[in-house]
């Protein structure tokens, strides 16, 4: 048996942070340990530590972190040798082994207990990380392991796009220019869509275009109905409604924003008369992972413009706080 130490950061509970030395295990039967080499920090991140997080998503204490990247160190029993040495990203979410579901990926195919890496079991903010090897996703060797953290918020734009169902020189609106929105306008210009951005304010202009926009604007309501498919990024309260009206009769919505309490609801007159169809994203299945590194791989996909701030392990309350502080960090990534 091989012993390893390290370090992790674990939320104990709502708002008290530790910076704890670990020692982990050989992996078991089917299990992976990667060596974290970055670990991202997201809005939900922020909710675990605020403790706004809703209860049957998040675990304490607990290590956070979900948009990871890695090596393989060692594998457990039945997972191939080869794997050891190769740099990888991997899915949180768990679904049930063994069912149509977990074949797919299907996040729908959850376990009757939701468990996800980083909420409910331990995550990136660690030097190691043990999961099942099923996860896993292999980058090319020459990979760049820092740009790779963003593959997992990718992946969950990656399944909007894929389900906005977008044709070569569709005409496709973005709400919101945080992480989620400027990767997605990527992987859409990736396909050969027009993309307008819509973002509240002007600071992510330039780095809306450097992703591949073609239109930016802070004035929805000049855009109503003109939209193939619209994927809404913003989590906030009562955009999906406008990003409904961004839509076409026909057209497509993908929500994947989660924007808490939200008195404007969506109408059903609005859904039905206009025949806009409406659909969201929760976490990201496997067909999605796939998509997201391969074009990862083929340079469409590069988190590495959003990639603001880099923060040591040791200081991930200082992360934590460039963050709260709304000072321009966008991607702010920890180093275990």
């Amino acid at each position: 048996m091989t012993q390893r130490t390290g370090r992790a950061v674990r939320i104990t509970e709502p708002g008290t942070l530790e910076l704890t030395d670990t020692v982990v295990a050989d992996p078991g039967p089917g299990e992976a340990l990667v060596q974290v080499a970055y670990c991202g920090i997201c809005g939900s991140d922020r909710e675990v530590f605020a403790g706004t997080r809703p209860a049957e998503f998040v675990s304490y204490p607990l290590v956070p972190g979900h948009e990871w990247s890695g090596t393989v160190a060692a594998v457990g029993p039945g997972v191939p040798d080869g794997i050891v040495g190769r740099k990888v990203v991997g899915q949180g979410i768990r679904t049930a082994e063994g069912t149509p579901a977990s074949v797919e990926g299907d996040t729908d195919g959850w376990p009757q207990e939701y468990a996800e890496t980083g909420f409910t079991l331990p995550g990136g903010w660690s030097t190691w990380l043990t999961l099942p090897a099923r996860y896993l996703h292999l980058l090319r060797d020459d990979a760049d392991l820092r740009a790779a953290a963003g593959i997992e918020p990718a992946a969950c734009v990656a399944e909007a796009v894929l389900l906005a169902d977008v044709a070569p020189g569709a005409k496709v609106a973005v709400v919101g220019a945080g992480t989620l929105g400027l990767l997605a306008v990527q992987l859409l210009a990736g396909l050969g869509a027009e993309v307008t951005v819509v973002h509240h304010n002007d600071e992510r202009r330039e780095l809306a275009a450097t992703c591949g926009a073609a239109h930016y604007t802070g004035d929805a309501s000049t855009l109503d109905a003109t939209f193939d498919a619209v994927i809404e990024a913003a989590g906030v309260p009562g955009i999906a409604r406008t990003s409904v009206r961004l839509a076409r009769r026909g057209g497509r919505v993908v929500l994947t924003g989660i924007p808490g309490t939200d008195a404007d609801d969506l109408s059903a007159l609005e859904l039905v008369s206009r025949n806009v169809h409406v659909l969201t994203v929760f976490g990201a299945p496997t067909r999605a992972w796939a998509y997201a590194v391969r074009a990862f791989s083929a340079g469409i996909l590069d988190p590495t413009p959003l990639i603001t701030h880099e923060f040591d392990l040791a200081d991930a309350q200082g992360a934590l706080d460039e963050l709260a502080a709304r000072r321009g960090a966008l991607k702010v990534l920890l180093k275990p």
